[in-house]
């Protein structure tokens, strides 16, 4: 019954499109009044796909397995928080959040902007329905999440295990709320465009709809990067892999589209720049959307190998770029450029300068992503793109990026001469210094390692010194390249200071090396409702004597049936303490993996803080000069 009331409350939010879509032409054309049917209209729609949804929902907990999205991802075993986090959990039930989200921007869009001009409203209504519509017909033509099976089966397929754990279960909401909330930028900037409505005031508008896109995104990234961590077992941050990149790009087309927007308030400048960035980062978060769901892509984050499902969005998604490509060429008018638009030392030249090293380091993502599938496309040859390629390519060029982005905010808009210089001096030596003595201390590259990381430790020092500052008046801003420069240093001194063993242990047997002894005590069975967990047990000793049990797991499921591998964290304000271990081929013996991973907290918390600018920033009632 939940099916069926789902199925067509689908069809009917469908029809609700059309109707709003009439409505709009009419008032757009008859009226100086938006017409309030269509915010009823419109709250009608996104009531419908909510009924929907969480149809989709009680079919989940109800282990209805008539239901063919429910008998592929669920079983009656499952406990009941991955049973409601299942929904989202797979192709159908993801497509299905993803409209939701949808439908709810463009409501909140409507009763957020009643001051702005009907025309510009009602436009962008037109557009979000265009895209509402082709999610609309994607679900039911190609993923409907309500197909019913006969006979019922007794039991269901099952969730992936490694998708069972509470972090990724928050993780697609919040990312998609990234994603998708793209979609209203982009629909706002063809409709300011189509009536030459980019102005200041659309740019102080338009601001919040990025910032709230941008902070989604950055802590649904976040999420992300802590379930791969603990769960995968990879004992890392970040790994390049293809799924994590596609929601890196539009991330670093977001943070570069939120600093043209700054400059675009005050001086009325770089409006191609925002009209392209915008159409860019809705691009790029459906490219994401097209590539998890098309089988190009292999990654565990996957959803659907089915290549008419890829085929479909890859078309919807041309015919949206061909539409921005059209107004952009057609409508939108260049701003006029004098040669005193942009002086050298200002911090608009700066914005545009560290705007240019985003692009590039997004353009070097895209290509590490994409390459390989059209290598594998042209010549059927595999190859994998991982960290060696991006630090080649990224490490040299985020010298400078640091060392712009820790001066610009000292310059001031349209001219200024550089403030404090003798300050910056003394910050840079300090900087220098300190990061030679570190880096000598261990076995990497001095010279590269000693600019790098003296450039994480400017932008950190300048960064601090603001907040004491007389001048201070950026709390937003502040806080949020604080975070970014104790993100950097994090993540170089994690890498240098990182240490590994892998080694191979019977139960009973010790591994020592000049840093770590490893004892491997015993192994224990411990049954759970939908799984057997065979937990490792380990003494581990390092050089100064001290000691630590961890006690990593094998976890082997019911349903579906298989075997996973449970990392042991010991985790301090410093450093995590990491191992897994798996079975070899041989049955007799376990892989052991330890690693001492230093300052992940503080990988975490620094993403935390660049969020928490993002949020000052959209409840400042006035934006500081």
């Amino acid at each position: 019954m939940s099916s069926l009331i789902g199925f067509y409350s689908l069809i009917i939010g469908l029809c609700c499109s059309s109707i709003i879509i009439l409505f709009s032409v009419n008032n757009f054309k008859n009226s100086d009044n938006f017409d309030i049917k269509i915010v009823n209209f419109s709250f009608l729609q996104f009531f419908l796909v909510v009924i929907s949804f969480l149809s989709l929902i009680i079919s989940f907990v109800n282990s209805d397995f008539s239901n063919e999205t429910v008998f592929n991802n669920s079983h009656t075993t499952k406990p009941l928080f991955y049973k409601i986090s299942g929904t989202w959990g797979n192709h159908e039930g993801s497509l299905l959040l993803w409209l939701l989200v949808l439908t709810l921007f463009i409501l909140l869009f409507l009763l957020k902007s009643k001051n702005e001009p009907k025309k510009y409203r009602i436009l962008t209504l037109l557009f979000q329905q265009i895209i509402i519509i082709g999610f609309f017909v994607f679900l039911i033509k190609t993923s409907n999440p309500f197909n019913y099976i006969f006979p019922v089966p007794d039991e269901g397929l099952g969730l992936n295990p490694i998708l069972q754990d509470p972090a990724l279960a928050i993780h697609p909401p919040i990312l998609y709320l990234g994603y998708v909330g793209s979609s209203i930028i982009f629909s706002s900037t063809l409709a300011a465009m189509s009536l030459n409505y980019i102005s200041k005031e659309w740019a102080k508008n338009i601001k919040k709809w990025v910032l709230i896109s941008w902070i989604f995104l950055t802590l649904g990234i976040l999420l992300g990067s802590i379930w791969a961590y603990y769960e995968l077992g990879w004992g890392g941050f970040w790994f390049w892999d293809p799924v994590e990149n596609v929601s890196l790009m539009p991330w670093f087309a977001l943070t570069t589209l939120f600093h043209c927007i700054l400059v675009l308030e005050k001086k009325l400048s770089l409006t191609s720049w925002v009209v392209i960035l915008s159409i860019s980062t809705f691009t790029l978060s459906m490219c994401g959307t097209f590539l998890v769901r098309s089988g190009i892509l292999n990654s565990v984050h996957t959803f659907a190998n089915d290549p008419e499902r890829g085929l479909f969005i890859l078309i919807f998604l041309f015919c949206l770029i061909f539409l921005a490509f059209f107004i952009f060429i057609f409508f939108h008018k260049i701003e006029n450029k004098t040669p005193q638009n942009f002086f050298w030392l200002s911090k608009e030249t700066s914005i545009l300068v560290n705007n240019w090293f985003m692009m590039y380091f997004l353009s070097v993502v895209l290509i590490g992503t994409v390459y390989p599938i059209f290598l594998e496309v042209i010549s059927s040859e595999k190859i994998s793109v991982g960290p060696p390629f991006y630090n080649k390519l990224i490490i040299p060029f985020l010298i400078p990026f640091l060392l712009a982005m820790a001066i610009g905010p000292k310059l001031r808009w349209i001219k200024s001469d550089l403030q404090n210089k003798l300050n910056l001096i003394l910050f840079f030596i300090i900087s220098l210094f300190l990061a030679a003595i570190i880096v000598n201390n261990f076995n990497v590259s001095f010279l590269l390692n000693t600019i790098l990381v003296s450039s994480a430790f400017f932008l950190f020092f300048i960064t601090v010194s603001e907040f004491f500052a007389k001048s201070f008046n950026n709390l937003s801003q502040n806080i949020s390249h604080f975070g970014f420069s104790l993100l950097i240093l994090s993540i170089l001194f994690n890498n240098i200071l990182s240490k590994e063993v892998i080694t191979n242990l019977k139960v009973g047997e010790t591994f020592e090396s000049e840093k770590f002894k490893i004892n491997f005590i015993s192994i224990e069975k411990n049954e759970q409702q939908n799984f057997v967990a065979i937990v490792g047990k380990f003494n581990i000793e390092n050089s100064e004597g001290i000691k630590e049990i961890l006690m990593p797991e094998l976890r082997i499921y019911n349903q579906p049936n298989i075997v996973t591998s449970e990392a042991d964290i010991k985790t301090n304000i410093f450093t995590d303490k990491f191992m897994t271990m798996n079975l070899v081929q041989n049955q007799e013996y376990f892989n052991i993996r330890y690693q001492v991973k230093p300052f992940m907290i503080w990988i975490w918390l620094s993403v935390l803080l660049i969020s928490l600018g993002g949020v000052i920033s959209l409840f400042k009632k006035k934006y500081e000069n």
